[in-house]
């Protein structure tokens, strides 16, 4: 598992995810729960459950403007009602030198546009992934069975169609190193209760439908996405993690989808597509040992796709 590779004043490295780095305030007792962290986007990215390398240049910085621009959105500033998020101040006041206050960032120079300062959360073990489109591994399944994680859908769908409605197929998240799997609306009942299942469900079918109208607005489909819950300190349902990203999310160009006659056509990505695709004909399966390292041509793609992805919907 990937490590922080930069010591940041004031704040103890606890956790590194694939992508993600997580730090405490350096003065937290070993074992206690801060009231506030740090979470950093790296530029590292993943795809099969790897790390890949070398990484995507300011990806993490792309990555967590868009998350802080949705989590505004998601607050209110779309019109919708806010939704708890576990964004924390990320300035302190401080007594200055002449004795006057001084507005101090808690977030450190050496990841400033990449870090978030966030509240501690009691984390919900459910992955909400809400399908708006058919595609990726339910497109594999549907071909199958005629089924996305078991929900029976209507025959005759193609490859990157609009689903008659968004559908909800949480998955539980595995304890590290294990890989999350796909599990029933009536699995999360047994593992969180029926109104925390129910409350979970309905805030990502909603979180969904808001951001995929936005998205639309704007010429881009939102064709799936994952959201992470969790519970505040009064027991209050908390977006947390990051929120509708090239990362966590699938997104096309509505123009092409429209227009385009093939899937590859259809679905024109700005999400890492790219690198999986790339992935997936160039290092077979089982796809164990260490992935080949991604060429230049795939990077600044991937970059640029992510970019514009910003740059589309950020727009006024």
């Amino acid at each position: 598992m990937p490590t922080p590779t930069t010591e940041l004043p004031g704040w103890r490295h606890a956790y590194s995810g694939k992508v993600r780095d997580l730090y405490v305030p350096a003065d937290t007792p070993e074992g206690a729960t801060p009231e506030r962290m740090l979470v950093v986007a790296s530029d590292r990215v993943s795809a099969f459950d790897h790390v890949l390398s070398p990484g995507i240049p300011g990806k993490g910085e792309l990555l967590t403007t868009l998350s802080l621009w949705w989590f505004d959105r998601l607050a209110g500033a779309d019109g919708g009602r806010s939704i708890p998020n576990h964004l924390a101040a990320s300035h302190e006041l401080t007594l200055g030198a002449d004795g006057a206050d001084d507005l101090k960032s808690l977030i450190p120079e050496a990841v400033a546009g990449r870090a978030m300062v966030v509240k501690s959360l009691d984390m919900l073990p459910i992955e909400c992934v809400v399908r708006g489109y058919l595609t990726g591994s339910g497109w594999a399944e549907y071909g199958e069975n005629g089924t996305v994680c078991g929900i029976a859908l209507p025959e005759g769908l193609s490859n990157g169609d609009r689903l008659p409605e968004p559908i909800y197929t949480p998955a539980y998240k595995a304890p590290l190193g294990e890989h999350d799997e796909n599990i029933s609306y009536e699995r999360t009942v047994e593992l969180v209760g029926a109104e925390r299942a129910a409350e979970l469900r309905d805030l990502s079918l909603e979180i969904y439908a808001r951001a995929a109208a936005t998205a639309e607005a704007h010429g881009v489909i939102l064709a799936d996405t994952k959201f992470e819950f969790g519970l505040d300190g009064n027991g209050v349902l908390t977006i947390a993690d990051e929120v509708l990203t090239s990362d966590s999310s699938r997104y096309w160009d509505a123009a092409a989808w429209a227009s385009g006659t093939t899937p590859a056509e259809r679905m024109a990505s700005f999400d890492k597509q790219i690198v999986r695709d790339w992935l997936a004909a160039n290092w077979a399966a089982p796809r164990e040992g260490e992935p080949p390292a991604l060429p230049a041509d795939i990077i600044d793609r991937t970059t640029a796709r992510y970019r514009e992805l910003l740059e589309r919907l950020t727009a006024a």
